[in-house]
């Protein structure tokens, strides 16, 4: 089984990035996903879930400006930041319940 990340980089506050998870050996389909975040002031935070039924949650600090969705042709799960903040800097993980993608930094700052 692997989750893996791609997108993030740096982007000057206000900005959008979009992170993909791209698993292979589970089904999306039928997984619930999680994104959290870690960052060396806050620790690690959760950011989003999307559940089996493809219902989606979010923590209170992304609510409004963040949006995680799924592809179940090509099996990745996805996560569009808007209106991105300096407080959003982290480094960013997919994850199952067993399962962890490698991570992937965000930084925002002008």
């Amino acid at each position: 089984v692997q989750l893996v990340q791609s997108g993030g980089g740096l982007v000057q506050p206000g900005g959008s990035l979009n992170l993909s998870c791209a698993a292979s050996g589970i089904s999306v389909m039928t997984s619930t996903v999680k994104w959290v975040r870690r960052n060396p002031t806050k620790g690690e935070q959760w950011v989003s879930i999307i559940d089996a039924r493809g219902q989606t949650y979010y923590s209170d600090p992304v609510k409004g400006r963040f949006t995680t969705s799924r592809d179940n042709a090509k099996n990745t799960v996805s996560l569009q930041m808007n209106a991105l903040r300096p407080e959003d800097t982290a480094v960013y993980y997919c994850a199952t319940r067993e399962y962890r993608g490698q991570g992937t930094q965000v930084t925002v700052s002008s």
